[in-house]
């Protein structure tokens, strides 16, 4: 058997050919010669680092304004690392199958878009024969730079780099302030920060946008370099660190957040002087611990969905009467997931899937880190959900679901319900998706299993495996939500992985998986 080093050596070359179905059988191997899921984490990230940044999200070709995609290879790796540990045993291995299946297609979006470069967001590449061209590096790796003196000095610094789209030079100091062991907590929060901030303010007639990347970029750096190990995760903080500063950028809802807390919270006026820092007022209210009851919920998520005033004057109305953070972002999280399920169109749920990881990816932040902002992600979350509804409002895409169990299923065991359930799901088929999840959420106790079985779903359909992630963040919220009405969330994750718009034979990479591992492939 050949040797760990020789084996990344050959998955480097497979993937660097574009050669998904040659990278996937040097997996295999890895997986075979029993390489911890950590270590593969690691060498994907180490190949795809320097290929998934691109000069600008965003170019202007003859007048006309396009968005060049956002990495999904890091985002995926998240989801493969989080995944492995909700499927079935037999597919704890496919996740991470789908991001290397997925990796060679995602390199160097920027020749992508033009068509000099094959890949999942070409189209009208015309391959020429032999091998395929180089993928090109358009932000190469530096030295970390040296930090000298006050540690929140030199983060305010790097923050300022990231707002001026200074890219090296911010990406420089961060890898500078991450080798400052005892502050390494403050230098990841901003971070995380940093990209939940850079949000758009529109989306309706809108192809050019960011739609909360940033953040989740910055949350897949975080937990991949905590499931690695800092002193071996520099790859990762190539690939999702250095894009936090490259444009564009854009803070005037995070603005509009800041605004609201002093306007609401702090009871102040604007006026035309400049702001810092969060007041004791805010600082206060961080440690709310108070519920929402279903009837506070439902009101909220109506609220929320409402738009501007309404959205960000509940949020400042829960806050004041004592709600925790956590509490108004699982309200916020049901009107996001009520925008997805009422969307229909396969085409149409990039915003409302964008939406809910956004609100998830808040609730996540405010879980993990004791940012002194952190509040202010709660009204962000607030305007993007309303933004979705009214994007689906107008483009007539908001149809309520209905969730109605198959009369067979009263004589059924559970088993044959998920089984029923898988099979909708891998059929995409919407409608029957929802029933037979339906008939396996009126047994009692049978949650576990339900996750696994979506679980599986998700990571059988695979061509772009961020649409993994959108599901994984649903099963993630199902867990911690303390909302009253948490199995909206199990639909939420049926409804996106049946309704997502799908590319290329979506089951082949699943089907390569089950041949290598000797599985039967499921229905």
């Amino acid at each position: 058997m050949n040797s760990p080093n020789e084996l990344y050596r050959a998955l480097e070359e497979r993937i660097l050919d574009r050669d998904g179905a040659g990278a996937c059988a040097v997996y295999y191997d890895l997986c075979r010669a029993g390489r911890p899921l950590a270590e593969m984490l690691r060498e994907a990230a180490r190949i795809h680092a320097p290929y998934t940044h691109v000069p600008y999200h965003e170019r202007i070709d003859d007048g006309y304004v396009n968005f060049v995609n956002n990495d999904h290879c890091l985002l995926s790796a998240r989801a493969a690392g989080r995944l492995a540990g909700m499927v079935s045993p037999e597919n704890a291995a496919l996740p991470m199958a789908q991001t290397i299946w997925y990796i060679p297609t995602g390199l160097d979006i920027w020749n992508q878009k033009t068509n000099r470069a094959p890949g999942h967001y070409a189209r009208g590449y015309e391959d020429p024969g032999g091998p395929p061209p180089p993928p090109e590096i358009h932000w190469p790796d530096r030295e970390p730079e040296r930090v000298a003196g006050d540690y929140g000095e030199a983060l305010a610094e790097w923050t300022t780099r990231v707002h001026r789209g200074q890219v090296m030079d911010a990406y420089g100091l961060f890898l500078g302030l991450m080798k400052d062991e005892r502050n390494r907590e403050r230098a990841l929060a901003q971070l995380a920060f940093a990209g939940l901030i850079d949000l758009q303010d529109r989306v309706f007639l809108n192809r050019s946008y960011t739609t909360g990347h940033k953040a989740y970029r910055a949350r897949a750096t975080v937990e991949l370099g905590e499931r690695i190990g800092w002193s071996g995760a520099h790859p990762v903080l190539y690939a999702g660190a250095l894009d936090i500063a490259v444009g564009p950028r854009w803070y005037s809802t995070y603005e509009c957040a800041s605004n609201a807390v002093k306007t609401t919270i702090d009871g102040e006026t604007l006026r035309a002087v400049p702001y810092a820092g969060a007041s004791d007022a805010e600082a206060a209210l961080c440690a709310n611990a108070g519920t929402l009851d279903a009837a506070e919920t439902a009101g909220t998520a109506d609220a929320v969905r409402a738009g501007e005033p309404e959205n960000l004057e509940r949020v400042a109305q829960l806050l004041k009467a004592g709600k925790a953070p956590a509490a108004i972002a699982d309200a916020i999280q049901i009107a996001a997931a009520q925008v997805l399920l009422e969307t229909r169109g396969a085409a149409n749920f990039s915003i409302p899937q964008h939406c809910y990881e956004y609100c998830n990816t808040v609730r996540w932040f405010l879980d993990r880190f004791r940012h002194p902002q952190r509040l202010r992600m709660l009204f962000m979350a607030a305007s993007f959900v309303a933004r979705a509804a009214e994007h689906q409002r107008l483009t007539g895409d908001a149809e309520p679901p209905e969730f109605a169990a198959p009369a067979a299923a009263a004589s059924m065991t559970l088993e044959a319900k998920l089984t029923e359930l898988r099979r909708a799901q891998l059929a995409t088929d919407l409608d029957a998706s929802h029933a037979w999840l339906q008939a396996c959420l009126e047994e009692t106790g049978a949650r576990a299993p339900i996750v696994r079985a979506l679980a599986d779903a998700a990571a059988m359909i695979g061509n772009d495996p961020h649409n993994q992630e959108i599901a994984l963040c649903f099963l993630e919220d199902f867990g911690r939500t303390g909302a009253p009405d948490r199995d909206l969330l199990l639909h939420g994750a049926a409804h996106h992985t049946a309704g997502h718009r799908k590319y290329g034979d979506h089951r082949e990479c699943y089907r390569r998986y089950a041949g290598a591992m000797g599985l039967d492939e499921a229905p």
